[in-house]
């Protein structure tokens, strides 16, 4: 109901400034009055002192009308109540509180209605409670560990906190100024480690000060604890008869739970050149000896934003699910995989003088039979793509859809059929049902197929020219045979026994046999022999397809590598680092998840990275997380 009034308030104060917008007349004074004590008591109350619903209002009230015009009414005498509470018209006719107003109104402001006293400000609702705490210097220090993130810097600050106190207790020719001294930065180390070792020892501290020993069981009764000239415990420890500096003999006990140990850790990672685990630990006990400081060094190189980026461990999610296009046939080279291998170097003429260019395999893969197609291309142009595409098509049939990378080569080519599709131009020379998808920016893995293909042909291209560079014909024709070769590779594990059937190949897809046998006639059963030819060649297909689903799909069950996510899933908010090799680790972007995109398998392979350079999708295996969230 306060609220309700609050909004009823600015309303009037909103009509009030449109009316004298619209008007030509000037008021010399306006007089806003409320029934409300809340209302009144939040109009003379600063706005920083309410909660957001009310500052914002009351803020908008005192910019157009003031606070100090705002009267009080009794609701007795309050002609608003009439309607608000209902009023029937005979008696609202002869009303002279809704005609004439109020009877004070005529009377002297003097002995207008005031605001109660008997109402405190600081118990009205929607307010801001404002505590006041008195901390002595100590409490001061302590609480700026938690601040500061930086030794050296906290070091300084204690320093001057504690030259400014000294210096308004000493005259004007007694008070230190310039730089800190080496005494004054010592002073403010041992006054450090001090609320240092009170907070983390705080019964051990007391003891050792009025001179008791530790009890039986205390754990810090194997270091011999003391308090050296300073009040600083220090390890007694067996080396006090040792040549060693008093520091090494005689290091500075602590905790590594605490904050200033925390920041110990850090100062000698910084200042060993991000040293590892041992080195840092070690430096650090020829001045502290912190109690559990092996996890804290361990723990201290971990969250080092510079040394993660430098080993750049990235996420690897458990291998996912086949693609229904990896385990479904319909005819080959109907879900088709395509990238680019090269360059390779190809003579422009035959004999003596021949100059070198550069030219290009683009190969395709059946997604579903792993049959290869080679075509040799002069260049990465879109133009020499779709060359490509086109004597594909005339070649293996129409496929239904294209899967590639982020090719330059590929976009401009799917922008290019998207152009002419959308204007209905030439539309013989490119068919309109081939659709193209993308895997996500810098994942290979994500295109293991047609990678695999490339790897397999680069195999054997480099045992076939050695040194030896061939012609654009003598190419494409040596690429055709090792594109038989690929082709005729079995798809499933060979038996050893002679009556089984021949091992499933690519081949058998094409022209029902393998390309390096030579041609035979099927041996079929005499039930065969009755039917006509084209159901024969039904049912020599309908042997394949019963051939790939019961072995070659069923050989594809098990998970080749990738086993389980070798770490824990990325979550939104996650700080990471983008991997690329074009870079070194330092230039790598840092970034911030948004989104985590989830597979069919529920498992996240991708995400959504806000960097500098705005947002970017990248695939957890090319994401570094960092340790600092």
């Amino acid at each position: 109901m306060p609220r309700l009034e609050l909004c009823a308030a600015l309303m009037g104060a909103r009509l009030h400034s449109k009316v004298l917008q619209s008007l030509t007349l000037k008021f010399n004074e306006s007089v806003f009055w409320c029934d409300s004590t809340i209302v009144l008591g939040w109009l003379s109350m600063t706005p920083s002192n309410l909660k957001p619903f009310v500052r914002h209002r009351i803020s908008e009230i005192q910019d157009i009308v003031g606070g100090d015009c705002w009267r009080y009414v009794p609701s007795a005498e309050n002609p608003a109540d009439l309607v608000s509470r209902g009023l029937s018209a005979d008696k609202l006719a002869h009303s002279s509180l809704w005609w004439s107003g109020p009877q004070f109104l005529q009377q002297d402001q003097s002995i207008w209605p005031q605001f109660p006293r008997s109402h405190d400000k600081s118990t009205l609702p929607e307010t801001v409670r404002i505590f006041h705490v008195n901390v002595d210097g100590e409490n001061v220090i302590s609480t700026l560990f938690n601040r500061c993130s930086n030794f050296n810097a906290l070091q300084r600050i204690v320093a001057f906190m504690s030259r400014f106190l000294k210096n308004c207790k000493l005259q004007n020719q007694n008070r230190t100024f310039g730089p800190l001294t080496t005494c004054e930065l010592n002073n403010s180390l041992n006054l450090i480690l001090k609320i240092c070792q009170q907070e983390s020892f705080p019964e051990e501290y007391n003891l050792l000060t009025s001179g008791k020993l530790l009890p039986p069981k205390n754990k810090l009764l194997s270091l011999s604890p003391f308090l050296d000239d300073n009040k600083i415990i220090r390890v007694g420890g067996r080396l006090h008869s040792s040549f060693y500096d008093y520091n090494v003999k005689h290091p500075v006990l602590l905790c590594s739970s605490n904050r200033i140990c925390n920041l110990i850790f850090q100062m000698f990672h910084h200042k060993l050149f991000h040293a590892g685990p041992q080195l840092l630990l070690a430096s650090i006990r020829h001045h502290y000896w912190p109690i559990g400081g092996r996890n804290l060094a361990r723990k201290t190189t971990h969250q080092c934003v510079k040394c993660s980026r430098i080993k750049a461990n990235t996420i690897q999610p458990i291998m996912g699910n086949l693609p229904v296009q990896r385990l479904h046939l319909e005819f080959p080279f109907l879900d088709t995989g395509v990238d680019y291998a090269g360059p390779i170097m190809i003579a422009d003429r035959k004999g003596r003088g021949c100059r070198l260019v550069k030219s290009f395999i683009c190969v395709f893969v059946c997604l579903a039979t792993r049959a290869v197609h080679l075509e040799l291309v002069s260049d990465m142009t879109k133009e020499a793509f779709l060359a490509a595409l086109n004597r594909f098509i005339a070649r293996r049939g129409k496929p239904r859809h294209i899967f590639s990378d982020n090719g330059s080569t590929f976009v401009g080519a799917f922008n290019e059929l998207a152009q002419l599709l959308a204007q209905d131009l030439d539309l013989n020379r490119i068919d309109p049902g081939i659709t193209f998808s993308f895997i996500p920016a810098y994942t290979p893995h994500f295109g293991g197929l047609w990678e695999s293909a490339v790897k397999s042909t680069k195999y054997h291209l480099k045992r076939i020219l050695s040194l030896t560079y061939l012609t654009f014909e003598e190419m494409a024709t040596c690429l055709i045979q090792i594109e038989s070769i690929l082709n005729s590779r079995p798809l499933t594990p060979i038996s050893s026994d002679p009556s089984d059937l021949t091992p499933l190949t690519p081949a058998h897809f094409l022209i029902g046999r393998s390309l390096l046998t030579l041609p035979h006639p099927q041996v079929t059963r005499a039930s065969v022999s009755s039917l006509q030819r084209f159901q024969r060649i039904e049912y020599l297909k309908q042997h394949f397809w019963n051939r790939f689903s019961n072995e070659y799909v069923l050989w594809l069950q098990e998970k080749s590598k990738w086993h389980r996510s070798t770490r824990e899933e990325l979550k939104e908010g996650a700080l990471v680092v983008i991997k690329d090799m074009t870079s070194p680790p330092l230039m790598w972007l840092m970034g911030r998840v948004i989104r985590v995109l989830p597979g069919s398998d529920g498992v996240a392979r991708v995400a959504d990275i806000r960097t500098r350079k705005g947002v970017l999708r990248r695939a957890f295996k090319t994401i570094c997380p960092l340790p600092l969230q």
